[in-house]
């Protein structure tokens, strides 16, 4: 019986009746032996390298969604939207795909990204002057220390900062009044600069976000950007394979520490970065591991900055971590504090002693002129940055060399081979597992002080931040860092705008649906619930991946067929951010 041929779609030529066929005879196994049959591919696997290569997603999360009005219910299967392909290839290649079109896209702009916000109506103007009235009438009954008409007061701002917020104006107009407490308890440190790091100088920053255009002696144009990498300082000498020459030396502490506080460098580095240029420079890139393990990062830069200026400002940035010291721990793993239920604190499990209080351990070092930051995170000599014309293939090798390990996690970036890399991880993951990450950190009473907001359920050594997993080495924050101002567009937006051209090549429009018929005195209503693996309506997962495997097949002759018709004559808008037909369905 021949199989059905869909619309659109050609049958593959039929394969081999002989599965090992291609195996020369002296080496083919024997009809009939476990060894032949062993030889034969499994089918299921078939289903999933297909359903993997069409980029159907394999552990898709299945809702059942039910319509209020007429009670239909139906199953849908929708993408799991994993980044990593440990856990789905097919969701974490479309990721890595839509990174790269908002590198693409906000990389070279010539005008700025986000446009300037309307004025304000008269209406919004109104409100923020009754609340500016409702402010100074609290000011008014503070100074007459009427403060039973406080809680009125307070309540009538309330209701003008929701009405603001539906007006549709952003953020906030004023500081909750409940937070000015906090704000007064709030420690305040010395902005002065070290004295051992270079002087950063500083200008005034303008506000756009384009670089600067260049005129060649022919009297072209060229607007050129940057890609720069930043790393770490060196914690001792290391080998080609990234193991360090002499472990008993090798500063893991201090390697811990620095990834741990990683993020925070960065940001202090495009703060300096703009104040020095003198406009706000604008990036996109990715925080990996190096072979070392230590991170280190990769931007895509707008415009272009002077090699030297980017030397300087790295040179001259640095991250003070203001915790109490923690060089050597008191306690051990296997002999931790205790808690002391009716004390609600933590004690020493000798002399029953509290531990110092976190509140107590920063008096310490705010009374103390000559003290030192528990830690102070810098950059390392090597800094890279070269300039990148749009429209090269330079430029699109780089966003792939940015993108290279956005799907992997941090861990599985450079696997390691052998006993010295596999004990290289080791040492610097049990060094991360007593780091202290935040001031609610449990690993604090290793190193003989309680937590901020300390209480009975913490275990030392056990803390349940990112940092502290294998699988990322320290860095516990995003990943994936791009500006504010970088293309405008947030990834819901360049999602659409994906499937707007898809549609467009297709020529196939969004009409009326069946939804849009009902009255719009009662517009459709839908329940969604996840749907339980044993529900009897729930087809197995196979059968889900065939039909997505079909869907997807017909999506993809389809826009090849209307490629080649667009290709004769038809222009079509490039997106070369969608390398594969797969990727734009």
């Amino acid at each position: 019986m021949t199989a059905p041929t869909l619309p659109g779609l050609t049958p593959d030529p039929a394969p081999p009746t002989d599965p090992v066929a291609a195996v020369p005879a002296d080496l083919a196994p024997a009809p009939g032996t476990r060894a032949a049959r062993l030889a034969l591919p499994m089918s299921r696997k078939i289903v999933t390298e297909m359903a993997a290569e069409y980029g159907v997603c394999l552990h898709p999360v299945t809702l059942r969604r039910t319509d209020l009005h007429t009670g239909h219910t139906e199953v849908v299967d929708l993408p799991c939207g994993s980044t990593r392909e440990d856990k789905c290839e097919p969701c974490a290649k479309r990721a890595r795909r839509l990174r790269q079109t908002q590198i693409r896209e906000g990389w070279h702009r010539t005008d700025e990204p986000a446009p300037a916000p309307n004025p304000a109506t008269d209406a919004q103007r109104e409100l923020i002057l009754l609340r500016a009235h409702l402010e100074f009438a609290r000011d008014e009954a503070q100074r007459a220390a009427q403060f039973d008409q406080l809680p009125d007061i307070d309540d009538a701002i309330g209701e003008v900062e929701e009405a603001i917020a539906a007006e549709g104006l952003r953020g906030a107009v004023a500081p909750a009044h409940d937070q000015d407490d906090d704000n007064q308890g709030r420690r305040k440190r010395s902005t002065r600069r070290r004295q051992d790091a270079p002087d950063l100088p500083r200008k005034k920053v303008e506000p756009r976000t384009v670089g600067k255009v260049y005129t060649a002696p022919d009297g072209t144009e060229h607007r050129p950007s940057m890609w720069l990498s930043l790393t770490l300082d060196t914690y001792g000498r290391v080998l080609p394979d990234g193991t360090p020459v002499n472990p008993d030396t090798y500063d893991y502490r201090r390697a811990a520490w620095d990834a741990v506080h990683f993020a925070r460098l960065l940001d202090r580095f495009w703060q300096n970065l703009r104040r020095c240029a003198g406009w706000n420079v604008q990036y996109a890139g990715c925080v990996e591991p190096q072979r070392r393990l230590a991170p280190h990062a990769h931007f895509a830069i707008r415009g272009t900055i002077p090699r030297t200026v980017l030397r300087q400002v790295a040179a001259a940035t640095y991250h003070q971590v203001w915790w109490p010291a923690a060089d050597e721990p008191v306690y051990s793993l296997n002999r931790p504090p205790v808690w002391d239920a009716d004390r609600a604190e933590w004690i020493d499990p000798t002399t029953r002693e509290p531990l110092t209080a976190w509140a107590d351990a920063l008096d310490l070092i705010d009374t103390d002129p000559d003290a030192e930051p528990a830690h102070v995170v810098r950059f390392g000599p090597q800094v890279h940055a070269e300039g990148v014309t749009p429209g090269t293939v330079h430029a699109n090798r780089t966003i792939g060399y940015i993108t290279k390990y956005i799907t992997k996690s941090a861990a599985d970036c450079h696997k390691p081979d052998t006993d010295r890399q596999r004990g290289h991880l080791d040492r610097l993951w049990h060094e991360l597992r007593v780091t202290p990450c935040n001031e609610r950190c449990s690993n604090w009473l290793l190193y003989g002080i309680q937590p901020k907001k300390a209480h009975g359920r913490l275990q030392a050594g056990r803390c349940k931040g990112k940092v502290h997993q294998r699988a990322t080495l320290g860095i516990g924050g995003r990943r994936i860092l791009v500006s504010r101002d970088w293309s405008g567009k947030t990834l819901a937006d360049h999602r659409a705008d994906a499937r707007a051209w898809v549609r467009n090549l297709l020529g196939v429009t969004v009409g009326a649906t069946d939804a849009d018929a009902v009255d719009q005195d009662d517009p459709p209503a839908y329940a969604w619930e996840l749907a339980r693996p044993d529900d009897p309506d729930l087809p197995p997962l196979q059968h889900r991946l065939l039909k997505a495997l079909s869907q997807r097949a017909q999506w993809k002759a389809a826009l090849l067929a209307a490629r080649d018709k667009a290709a004769q004559g038809v222009s079509v808008p490039a997106r070369s951010d969608l390398d594969s037909p797969e990727g734009r369905a």
